[in-house]
């Protein structure tokens, strides 16, 4: 096996590809091709046939832009990218995107490119494995057994995110993670010494990784530390690998025009022939070079067979287990999940917080692979399954996780987890502090992964925290990200059902916004039921029949304000609708003609009550309808007083009302 020349032929396509794209990155593959070379040759576990291998080894490529090398990569070993998609990077329709997508391109285990968010992801993927390890392997069956591969570069290492994934990383001990940081002192604006000093070594030391340093252009010194990582048993490893940014480009190497911009014709021909490549043929892959990634494939093909094997005896030895494992890993719930709710007692008010707890437990009983847990605000977002451990430090058997005050890293693990497969994962943290993951979650909706966010302490109710801690533009920038379903609950039956529309949803994420203060439950004999809200609004009670002459609508710990406002202007004479619309992208998904029905477009005069921006009711409102939201931030005061001078009383809404219905 010649190495250099598997190496260097990908540093040929990368340089090609980005060439005649004219975009792209190719300083950081060239630089990172002999890692990979020997990675993908001589460790990752991986079958390019059956993609979705439960016991593969994960590569991720935190540093997204250089994404030509692991279009290189996978078409050398054997997936479904041929070569035309390598000359068609970053082109409409191609399988090969500026940075890798997760579900378009066949081996990529994550969508990269936000830097450092895939070091969050594979700290979730190790974390996956670890936890499947500990629940389903027995002695003579290690049937979860593999590595969580990253290669990162100064960006990833730089942003906050990854000081907080791989912090945790260290703690728990995640000895399968193996992180390459591509050590190449570049970025865009130059030097990295132009705001980069940390000590890389010291720092991870601190996080209780072991650390190695190597040149990583030498192929013995990469193999040598890769199987020092491997017999690591108690820690992570960093192999620090210092390396030149578009390694063998005369002209280009070592300097920051390499890293986001096309090398040149002239400059692609010298690389070539300094690097002992044909100069005149573009794409070139010697038929040497494709024998070596065959020979591999044929080892894996063994090994993926061999698994199976040991598959088929554990499922002998085991057949409980075995059919846990595979609902586990076909992500399957119990047929029925409303049935296993929680009830709720409409004379007794409840915090939807305090619901989402009670459901939480009842559920988690059902559903073996649910698993999460909060930003070190558990006891506020009542997110701990008191009936199961913890995971901690070498103790993997547990559910409940703790993520420290890292809600960066939460996110970004919640991703991993739900990548790898084999969990249902949910996270918490106050409703304000989504800010501090968004990222994550804008990136949970681009994969259509079915995380679930329990966000708490969800308007200015919260009270005397004040406006540091009440979230007012929360609500819209969530309902703004394409693919996030937003449910806010209006009494603890509709959370105890929003549980089951969140775990129901497959194809992206679901955000719970949940009230710290108690709210009333309504009896549902006098107002519509409960499963109504499957359809993300729907008409909660009205006085008399037909066509209304005022409807009111809100959402959460407001509906019930607007219903008592409701009633009262009902008992003066008006027609009044009040309508519960906990998820507008639910709504939004009906049928016209229900959508319809519930805001008939006969009745104009509509007033929409939400403690929040109002930013987005205008659709619903309609041209002469009217928003009764907040425009500005919160203050510290008891949620009564709050209610009383922000005018989100009974008594507030219906006077708003009343001046519309007198117009």
């Amino acid at each position: 096996m010649d190495i250099n020349l598997v190496a260097n032929t990908i540093r040929g396509l990368a340089m090609d590809g980005v060439q005649k794209a004219n975009s792209g990155h190719p300083g950081m593959p060239m630089g990172t091709a002999d890692f990979a070379s020997i990675l993908f040759l001589k460790f990752l576990k991986h079958h390019p046939i059956v993609p979705a291998w439960a016991d593969r080894d994960r590569y991720v490529q935190s540093a997204g832009h250089g994404s030509m090398l692991m279009y290189s990569l996978l078409h050398l070993s054997g997936y479904d990218l041929s070569l035309d998609e390598l000359k068609n990077f970053r082109q409409w329709g191609s399988r090969t995107p500026g940075h890798p997508e997760y579900g378009l391109t066949p081996g990529v285990e994550t969508t990269t490119g936000p830097l450092g968010q895939g070091c969050g992801n594979a700290v979730g993927m190790a974390l996956a494995e670890a936890m499947l390890a500990a629940k389903f392997n027995r002695p003579g069956f290690k049937l979860v057994d593999h590595y969580t591969y990253v290669l990162a570069g100064d960006g990833d290492l730089m942003e906050g995110v990854s000081h907080e994934a791989f912090s945790m990383a260290g703690h728990l001990g995640l000895h399968k993670l193996v992180v390459f940081y591509d050590a190449n002192r570049i970025t865009i604006e130059g030097s990295t010494d132009l705001s980069y000093s940390d000590d890389v070594r010291k720092r991870f030391q601190g996080y209780r990784w072991r650390v190695l340093e190597i040149d990583g252009h030498d192929p013995v010194a990469i193999e040598y530390a890769l199987r020092k990582a491997q017999s690591q048993k108690k820690q992570p490893t960093l192999i620090i690998g210092h390396t030149h940014i578009a390694k063998g480009a005369p002209h280009a190497q070592d300097t920051s025009e390499s890293h986001g911009s096309p090398l040149g014709a002239d400059e692609i021909k010298a690389a070539k022939q300094a690097l002992g490549l044909p100069d005149n043929v573009d794409f070139n892959v010697p038929e040497s070079v494709r024998e070596c990634f065959a020979a591999r494939r044929g080892e894996m093909e063994k090994t993926f067979d061999a698994w199976q094997d040991l598959f088929a005896k554990y499922a002998a030895a085991f057949p409980e287990l075995a059919d846990e494992w595979k609902r586990s890993m076909d992500g399957n719930l119990p047929e029925n999940l409303e049935a296993l709710l929680p009830s709720f007692d409409p004379s007794k008010k409840m915090a939807t917080r305090k619901a989402s707890g009670e459901t939480l437990k009842a559920l988690a009983k059902a559903i073996p692979q649910l698993i999460g847990g909060s930003a070190d605000l558990a006891p506020s977002n009542n997110t701990f399954l008191k009936d199961f451990a913890s995971v901690g430090p070498d103790s993997y058997a547990g559910r409940n996780l703790h993520f420290g005050i890292r809600e960066h890293a939460m996110g970004s693990i919640l991703n991993g987890l739900a990548l790898h497969g084999g969990w249902i994962a949910y996270g918490g943290t106050f409703l304000v502090f989504a800010d501090y993951f968004k990222p994550a979650i804008r990136l949970a909706a681009l994969m259509d992964l079915p995380v679930v966010y329990v966000l708490t302490h969800d308007s200015i109710f919260l009270g005397e925290d004040g406006p540091t801690h009440q979230p007012i533009e929360h609500l819209a920038s969530l309902r703004c990200i394409p693919n996030v379903t937003v449910l806010r609950p209006a009494d603890a039956a509709e959370t105890a059902l929003a549980w089951v529309l969140a775990l129901q949803n497959r194809k992206g994420p679901t955000a719970l916004v949940l009230t710290r203060q108690d709210l009333p439950v309504f009896d549902r004999t006098a107002y519509a039921p409960v499963s109504s809200m499957k359809k993300g609004a729907y008409v909660l009670w009205q006085s008399g029949e037909g066509a209304p002459e005022l409807i009111l609508m809100a959402s959460g710990s407001e509906v019930s304000v607007v219903l008592e406002a409701g009633q009262t202007l009902a008992a003066a004479g008006t027609k009044v609708r009040v309508v519960n619309m906990p998820s507008w992208e639910l709504f939004e998904k009906q049928p016209a003609a229900y959508r319809e029905e519930v805001l008939p477009a006969t009745c104009a005069c509509r007033l929409a009550v939400e403690a929040a921006s109002p930013f987005g009711w205008e659709r619903y409102v309609g041209l002469q309808g009217r928003i009764h939201a907040i425009d500005r931030f919160g203050a510290s005061a008891p949620a009564k007083v709050l209610a009383e001078k922000f005018g989100f009383t009974a008594a507030g809404i219906a006077g708003i009302a009343q001046q519309m219905l007198t117009k």
